[in-house]
C-alpha cells in the first residue's frame, strides 16, 4: 500500500493557471508526444484518487495530466461561490489542454469530474477527442431549474439539497474530517446530527492513503467542493443556449454495481443524447469510488476503450 501513495507523490507536478487566474496543481506523466488524457476527480477527493490508473495508462503509451480541481488539495481555493460555475470548471480543462500544447484531449472523470468531463465535451466539442464518465452519467439539460426538481422528487434532506445553505454542510463535514471521508453513510442533516460514528478505514485504501485525504481537507475545508453543488441552478441558466445539443464524441460510461448514484441518475437518460456511447460497464461488487475500489477492472475497461479509439500513441514509458 505504501508504494502507491509514495509512487504517486513522486510524479512530476506543476501549476497551471486558468483563464480567471486560478492556479491548479497538476501532476503529469507519460511521453510528451503521446495522446493526452486528462483525469478529473470528484468530491470529496483529490488527483490522488487516480493513483491506480496513472501507471497503467502511461505504461500503455499515453500522456496523463491529473489536476487537483479548483477548491481541492494544492490548487487555489477561490472564495466566491460563482467561481465554481461550469463555465469556470470547463475553462480549467481547456487550460490544461493548452498547457499540454495540444488541440484536444481525451477526458476521463469520476463523480463531479465526470460531470465536468461530460460538460466540457458538450460545451467545447472541438477540444475533446473522447470522453469517459465514471459513476455519473451525462444528464441532458433539465426543463426547469434542477434544484427544485431534486427537492420535489428526493426531499429537502437529499444531500445535494442539504449542501445548498452556505456554512451548514461546510461546518458539519469539517467537524471530523476522518469521519466524513471514511463514512459509508450519506451526508445529510441526520448524519450531521450524530457525532458518535467512528468508521473504519475504507477497505479499498490503507490508513496512509486515507491520511492523504484527511490532511488535505483538514487544511482546505470542504467549502470549495460544496460550491460546485451551489452552482447547479446557475449552471442551468448559463447553458440555456446549448439546450438540445448532444455529445457526439466516442464515449464510455462505467459505474459500480453498488453505486447509490444509479438510483437517481439512471444511465438510460443518456440514450439519444450521447450518440457514440461505445460501452456501459457495470463493475460487479463495486460502489461509488469505483476507480479506487476496483482498479484492475477500471484500468482494463479504460484501456480497451482507448485501444478501440485507435489514437496514435507514443513509446511505452517505464
Amino acid at each position: 500500500m505504501r508504494t502507491r501513495a509514495v509512487g504517486f507523490a513522486a510524479v512530476a507536478s506543476t501549476r497551471v493557471r486558468s483563464q480567471d487566474g486560478t492556479a491548479l496543481h497538476v501532476r503529469e506523466e507519460g511521453p510528451g508526444g503521446a495522446p493526452l488524457l486528462v483525469l478529473l476527480h470528484g468530491f470529496p477527493e483529490l488527483g490522488f484518487s487516480w493513483r491506480h490508473q496513472v501507471p497503467a495508462l502511461t505504461a500503455a503509451g499515453y500522456r496523463v495530466l491529473v489536476p487537483d480541481l479548483r477548491g481541492f488539495g494544492a490548487s487555489d481555493v477561490p472564495e466566491a461561490i460563482d467561481s465554481y460555475g461550469i463555465d469556470a470548471l470547463t475553462a480549467d480543462v481547456l487550460a490544461l489542454i493548452d498547457h499540454a500544447g495540444t488541440d484536444a484531449a481525451v477526458l476521463v472523470g469520476h463523480d463531479w469530474g465526470a460531470e465536468i468531463a461530460w460538460r466540457t465535451a458538450w460545451m467545447h466539442p472541438e477540444r475533446v477527442l473522447a470522453v469517459a464518465g465514471l459513476s455519473v452519467p451525462f444528464v441532458p439539460r433539465a426543463p426547469a431549474p434542477p434544484l427544485a426538481i431534486l427537492r420535489q422528487r428526493l426531499g429537502a434532506d437529499f444531500y445535494m439539497v442539504w449542501f445548498q445553505e452556505p456554512g451548514v454542510a461546510d461546518a458539519a463535514l469539517a467537524r471530523d474530517v476522518r469521519r466524513t471521508l471514511a463514512t459509508t453513510e450519506v451526508w445529510n442533516a441526520r448524519w450531521a446530527s450524530r457525532a458518535e460514528e467512528s468508521p473504519p478505514t475504507p477497505r479499498f485504501m490503507s490508513e496512509e492513503e486515507l491520511a492523504v485525504y484527511v490532511e488535505a481537507f483538514e487544511r482546505t475545508g470542504f467549502s470549495g467542493g460544496l460550491a460546485y453543488y451551489r452552482n447547479i441552478d446557475r449552471n442551468w441558466e448559463r447553458t440555456a443556449h446549448l439546450d438540445g445539443r448532444r455529445i457526439e464524441q466516442p464515449a464510455l460510461f462505467l459505474t459500480g454495481e453498488r453505486d447509490p448514484v444509479r438510483a437517481f441518475m439512471p444511465t438510460e437518460g443518456m440514450h439519444g443524447w450521447v450518440t457514440d456511447l461505445r460501452g456501459k460497464v457495470v463493475v460487479p461488487g463495486a460502489g461509488h469510488w469505483v476507480n479506487q475500489e476496483a482498479p484492475q477492472e477500471v484500468n482494463r475497461a479504460l484501456l480497451q476503450w482507448l485501444d478501440d479509439l485507435d489514437l496514435e500513441r507514443g513509446g511505452r514509458s517505464g
